[in-house]
């Protein structure tokens, strides 16, 4: 067999091995991450409740401003 110096050597001297580093790291944050269920509904109407809000701020912000500007 031909010496190829660009193939990876098995082995802890100087080289590792990257795809056992990321499985490793898959199975820690997998086993700390609880078990969860169906989100309940009131996740989503809070979110849009958060937006309407933002969007009333925007509005009053650019009415304070133009009113600034113009008056």
């Amino acid at each position: 067999m031909a010496h190829n110096p660009h193939a990876s050597q098995p082995g802890p001297e100087g080289t590792h091995d990257p795809a056992g580093s990321t499985q490793m790291f898959r199975a820690f944050v997998d086993e700390g991450e609880p078990q969860r269920g169906p989100q309940p509904a009131a996740t989503s109407s809070g979110s849009k409740n958060g937006v309407i809000l933002a969007i009333v701020a925007v509005v009053l912000v650019l009415g304070a401003v133009a009113w600034l500007a113009l008056g």
